[in-house]
């Protein structure tokens, strides 16, 4: 945890000057609407009278991944965000575009998260980033970026960062505690890879899927951004995670070879062994139907609900804790065996009782 020995300084944000011990709700106008409508970010921020680190909270980088949204909404109106130290900004809602029409991406299409650093004459999604860079940014020295799975994919809860590269980093997914914490590779244009091009580090929290409420991974991540917030001793101590979180080092997506309806055998969480059934496409007439055998091992962090697939769909995706590459990584097929349509049935039906209905 570093350490803050100069006296707290005002801090400067879309045109205000906000003096330590203040709480300001500020808005930063993006654009307008076709209809001459105003859309603006509110941003929340909270000043403790003690120096100390400046932190980000913020969701919505896509529209419709209302996890994080609902999240820092419920750190904001249960009075969480009361630093003892240094300065919180939550933003529970960057990409207001894409919130109001349910969407991922802002109305030209484009994802904000593959846009920074923007440009303020480029596209919306690129305006959007380049205000962000602009206003925020120069601001924070840490931050949690909260998602959720899109596309009718569930995300078990996890936080996903660049592991054993730095060791803040690190501390900061360690703090957390979250269920999984996944090693994942900085994407061009993201906010996480120019934020770490700035020299700040900023984890990713993922739980759920767009436009449901995940209530018990909403949950989680109150706590972990609350131990987090401790870690950087901001606010009281809170307290430790259930369970130790399971790091995959690398991951794989389990992906359809066949056209059909996908019916999953797994659930988020499970361990599967390599070879193990985790589902099945079936043709939509009763004629044909294909056992899908995982070529891997490892754990069920992402699930695709949409049971209408194409070839090269993801399916399942895999949190694998081994190093070793795997055929899939090496790019070789695997074999999909059909299944006898008269056992089809009965091992549906045994499978199906046995399921759990769970909730970048």
């Amino acid at each position: 945890m570093p350490t803050y020995t100069t006296a707290p300084v005002d801090l400067y944000l879309n045109g205000l000057t906000i003096a330590p011990g203040e709480q300001v709700l500020t808005r930063l106008v993006i654009s307008r609407l076709p209809s001459g409508t105003v859309i603006d970010i509110p941003v929340h921020v909270f000043r403790a009278t003690e120096a100390g680190p400046t932190v980000l909270l913020m969701a919505g980088l896509h529209g419709d991944e209302v996890n994080g949204i609902e999240t820092i909404r419920r750190l904001i109106r249960r009075r969480m965000l009361q630093p003892q130290r240094g300065t919180i900004l939550a933003i529970p809602i960057l990409n207001i575009y894409g919130f109001l029409n349910f969407s991922r991406e802002v109305p030209d299409g484009k994802d904000v998260n593959r846009s920074f650093p923007g440009n303020p004459r480029g596209s919306l999604a690129s305006r959007v980033a380049h205000r962000f860079m602009r206003e925020i940014m120069p601001l924070i020295d840490y931050g949690i970026d909260f998602h959720t799975g899109g596309a009718a994919r569930a995300n078990i809860p996890q936080i996903r960062c660049l592991l054993h590269q730095d060791a803040e980093t690190d501390a900061l997914a360690e703090a957390f505690g979250a269920p999984f914490t996944l090693h994942a590779g900085l994407r061009p244009g993201s906010l996480r890879e120019t934020a770490m091009q700035e020299g700040r580090r900023i984890i990713v929290y993922e739980t759920g899927e767009s436009l449901r409420l995940d209530e018990e991974g909403i949950d989680l991540g109150i706590a972990g951004t609350l131990r987090v917030l401790h870690h950087l001793g901001m606010v009281p101590s809170v307290p430790p995670p259930a369970r130790p979180s399971v790091v995959c080092m690398r991951s794989t997506w389990l992906r359809a070879k066949y056209a059909g309806l996908f019916r999953s055998l797994v659930h988020l969480g499970q361990y599967i062994e390599k070879g193990e059934v985790f589902g099945s496409v079936a043709d939509p007439y009763g004629e044909n139907s294909v056992r899908l055998e995982s070529p891997v091992a490892g754990y069920i962090i992402g699930v695709n609900h949409m049971p209408v697939v194409n070839q090269g769909d993801a399916l399942v995706h895999v949190g694998r804790t081994d190093l070793s590459p795997s055929r899939v990584d090496l790019g070789a097929p695997f074999e999909e065996k059909p299944m006898n349509p008269l056992e089809t049935e009965e091992e549906d039906e045994e499978a199906g009782e046995e399921m759990l209905r769970d909730g970048e």
